[in-house]
């Protein structure tokens, strides 16, 4: 059997054990840490060398900016670990056949039993901010067949995109001696590269919009930090003689710079230290507000607003909040979707390639984020019958979708409502005859079959009920026709009181209560 990749392309088995990165010496060089002290220069050098293929300074100035600021790592923290939130699968292909499903069933367990893959997860979001992420995939064969031991994330400064040599500018290739770097292994990797935007994958990641703000935010940080050293502090001012030598001029100095923090000096007598009044005009607004704009434009860069992280330090209102919220469901659905996409070709296939026989490149086992939010059951429960009445015809599937219940499968146990008995009609249960002088009339009705009076009553007040009771309802089911939701439905039930036509009804209720009335004087005269 050709083992295939998931473009087609014939790779050979993993059968080494050492992994890729295990005897290469270009890979293990210190950070740079280029965020320390940076200026507008730096930053520009470091994101032009990126575009020249060296994407070193550039994966390392994310690592800093992620340790030096808090910020900015809670709100990339935030959308990372959005997606271990949502249920996974991995599902067979559309219309599969019964070895799909098979395959999909066995894949579905080998991922299972892959060691902490939520933080499998966790590491191919970590290309949110850094534009991709290489995991290395350590591949160990048992009686069950090829399995994955470990994952292990890798820097993101051991790679280079390819230039020249003809090499594809967006493939990720391993850093060595050379200009082009080296291939990584079939089935070795999960190299994922995330979009942000689009354009060229050294560009894609957020790292370089969030650069800036970050940036700009470390210098009012700073300024604001001097500020708060000297703010409310007095003045100290020294005079001396005009005939002080140089050396006593430096003494001088030194006491008036130490006396706040000593509280304590000496001078000669022919020297003075006077204390001036500190300006009470300053203020540190001007460094606050441009620490609360770069941390506003960096919660707009992550989440896509900023009400949901409360960058403003005020509180939001609920429907503006709903809002962004929204926002930031439309970034996890996109990340969830990117991060499965590349999970189906670089470990799902590899793991079916493997294991299977004879697997389809083209319709392989496929991974899957769960993004449905099930709706309210009750809600459902109360607005679906009076609809279906109606004459909605509403699909079984649409509710499960919506519901998130499954189809029941052959052989599992499903809820049932038993049916309740049904009552025995009162015809059923009539007594003897009975003579009743002053009834005499019902004995020529339609129900004299029913030998029971209050049987016949019964039966003839429910004949009687059942005309009048269309001009009653016939308003409510003119409002429930035109109504759109089980709410408005509710609401307009009293408006519609009015118009529901009960005469009828009331004239039947009456005639009941007379002749249930006179039926019972009946049967006492009788002596029943």
């Amino acid at each position: 059997m050709t083992l295939l990749d998931h473009l087609g392309n014939p790779v050979a088995l993993p059968t080494r054990r050492q992994s890729e990165t295990e005897n290469n010496p270009w890979l293990r060089g210190q950070a740079s840490h280029p965020a320390r002290k940076i200026a507008p220069q730096r930053l520009r050098r470091v994101l032009d060398a990126a575009e020249q293929g060296d994407i070193s300074g550039q994966s390392d100035l994310m690592e800093d900016m992620e340790e030096m600021d808090a910020h900015l790592h809670a709100e990339l923290s935030k959308r990372r670990r959005a997606l271990l939130t949502l249920p996974w699968s991995v599902e067979p292909p559309p219309n599969a056949s019964a070895s799909e499903r098979k395959q999909a069933k066995q894949v579905m367990e080998m991922v299972q039993a892959i060691p902490d893959f939520e933080d499998v997860i966790l590491d191919l979001a970590d290309a949110i901010g850094k534009g991709f992420a290489c995991l290395e995939l350590a591949w160990q064969r048992n009686p069950d067949g090829w399995q994955i031991q470990k994952v292990e994330h890798r820097p993101q400064r051991w790679f280079q995109f390819g230039v020249g040599d003809g090499v594809a500018s967006n493939a990720i290739r391993l850093r060595n001696n050379s200009v082009a770097g080296e291939d990584l292994w079939p089935f070795g990797w999960i190299a994922h590269t995330h979009r942000s935007r689009s354009g060229w994958a050294v560009r894609t990641g957020l790292m370089r919009t969030l650069a800036w703000p970050f940036l700009y935010k470390q210098y009012a940080t700073e300024d604001f930090a001097e500020f708060l050293e000297i703010h409310g502090l007095p003045l100290r001012l020294g005079t001396y003689p005009g005939s002080a030598t140089e050396q006593e001029r430096a003494d001088l100095f030194r006491a008036v710079r130490d006396l706040g923090h000593n509280a304590s000096g000496i001078i000669p007598d022919t020297m003075a230290i006077s204390f001036e009044e500190a300006s009470r005009s300053g203020s540190g607004n001007l460094w606050q507000d441009m620490i609360r704009w770069a941390e506003q434009s960096i919660s707009k860069a992550v989440l896509g607003g900023t009400l949901t992280s409360q960058a403003d330090g005020k509180t939001s209102t609920n429907a503006l909040g709903q809002i962004h919220d929204d926002v930031r469901k439309d970034l996890l659905q996109s990340d969830g979707r990117q991060i499965a996409s590349t999970l189906t070709r670089q470990l799902v296939w590899p793991l079916a390639a493997l294991n299977a026989s004879n697997p389809d490149p083209s319709r392989p086992p496929v991974f899957r984020f769960d993004f449905r939010e099930t709706q309210d059951l009750r809600e459902f429960a109360i607005a679906l019958p009076p609809l279906v009445a109606a004459g909605l015809k509403i699909p079984t599937a649409w509710v499960r979708e919506n519901l998130a219940i499954p189809e029941p499968k052959e052989g599992d146990d499903v809820l049932e409502i038993k049916a309740a008995p049904r009552p025995t009609p009162l015809t059923a249960m009539a007594r003897a005859p009975t003579t009743c002088p002053h009834c005499a009339s019902l004995s020529a009705s339609p129900q004299a079959e029913t030998t029971d009076l209050a049987d016949r009553y019964v039966t003839k007040g429910i004949e009687l009920a059942g005309g009048a009771m269309p001009a009653l309802m016939d308003p409510v089911r003119a409002l429930l026709a035109r109504s759109r939701s089980l709410e408005e439905f509710r609401d307009g039930l009293f408006a519609v009181f009015p118009d529901m036509d009960s005469s009828r009804l009331e004239v039947i209720l009456a005639q009941a209560m007379i002749a249930a009335h006179l039926g019972g004087r009946a049967e006492i005269i009788d002596g029943e």
